[in-house]
């Protein structure tokens, strides 16, 4: 083969491989939600290290009405490592062997993705590891859904966001399926229909000294949506509004969003006076320049579906969210 031929050749597998990449990125971007590949042998997977690793990345999502674990979880054994599961989005290799380590690798194989690499000389060495790093694990994975998730929101047909701008003075990306249901002075709410049920999201403001950085906050938090639902959100049936669910105490934890500190309280809703429930996030964003507290709130009614992954995509959609300055 002369040069001119063997360049040929070449510039032909180049695109090859260019085009087989492209391809492992879509394939990765559009896989399931929240699932995770654990590439481990079956030994420990079925010993002491699986166990950890189902009780932290299996554990229940905090705020749902029925138990539905954090990430979906596949295993397969080390040697597939080099295959196939190479594409999936989110991977996590726990290997037993003389050098031990932890670190996370962002796109390692293929794009967007997150691979974690667990080792250790022993079982020990290695629930250590997974135990000082479970936290870490589960946040970087999230926020990496929580990208994939945007930038195909991104790609979607959107909602146009005018009143939602000119009222709050934010903007942030709303797939077009959600529908304006009612507005006030200072509130809004959007609907999207699924089957057998709908997703939800308002739009409120209140006085910034409205919530207290203190243990009663998830009390407050929650009489003052319990007020939003019984002046704009009711039933078909007379004499109902939505309330926060008295059987169990929502759960209450701080955040970020937009660099704003954030109460993100978590619990489930109902319907008074009738028999409507689901699951809700609540995000009290605390927008000091402006003086005030910006509640953005996703609730769901799904009775014959999984919960998980529709409240991850309203969570998803809140934190686009963006603060833009007065004109």
């Amino acid at each position: 083969m002369n040069k001119a031929h063997f360049f040929l050749a070449f510039l032909a597998l180049l695109f090859i491989s260019c085009n087989n990449r492209e391809i492992k990125t879509s394939n990765a971007q559009s896989g399931p939600t929240n699932e995770v590949s654990v590439i481990i042998d079956d030994q420990l997977w079925n010993g002491e290290v699986g166990d950890s690793i189902r009780n932290k990345f299996a554990a229940p999502v905090l705020g749902l009405p029925q138990e539905e674990p954090v990430f979906t979880l596949k295993q397969y054994p080390v040697k597939l490592l080099e295959g196939f599961m190479t594409n999936s989005r989110n991977i996590i290799v726990v290997k037993k062997e003389s050098k031990s380590q932890f670190r996370i690798e962002n796109n390692e194989y293929t794009k967007p993705q997150v691979v974690v690499h667990i080792s250790g000389s022993s079982v020990l060495q290695i629930l250590d590891s997974i135990q000082s790093n479970d936290s870490l694990i589960i946040k970087r994975i999230k926020d990496s859904e929580i990208k994939v998730f945007q930038e195909k929101i991104k790609h979607d047909s959107l909602l146009d966001i005018s009143k939602i701008k000119k009222k709050f003075n934010i903007k942030l990306n709303v797939p077009n399926k959600y529908k304006l249901v009612s507005s006030g002075r200072k509130f809004i709410w959007l609907k999207k229909e699924i089957t057998s049920g709908n997703l939800s999201l308002i739009f409120y403001q209140i006085p910034f000294s409205s919530i207290k950085d203190n243990p009663s906050a998830v009390k407050r938090i929650t009489k003052i949506r319990d007020s939003i639902g019984r002046l704009y959100i009711h039933g078909a049936v007379a004499r109902t509004r939505m309330v926060t669910e008295t059987a169990f105490s929502p759960y209450l934890s701080k955040t970020k969003i937009y660099n704003k500190a954030t109460f993100e309280t978590k619990g489930n809703w109902e319907l008074l006076n009738d028999f409507m429930n689901g699951p809700f996030v609540n995000y009290s964003i605390l927008d000091e320049p402006n003086h005030r507290i910006l509640v953005i709130e996703g609730f769901c009614y799904a009775p014959s579906k999984q919960k998980r992954d529709l409240m991850f995509e309203l969570e998803s959609i809140i934190k686009s969210v963006q603060f833009l300055k007065k004109k």
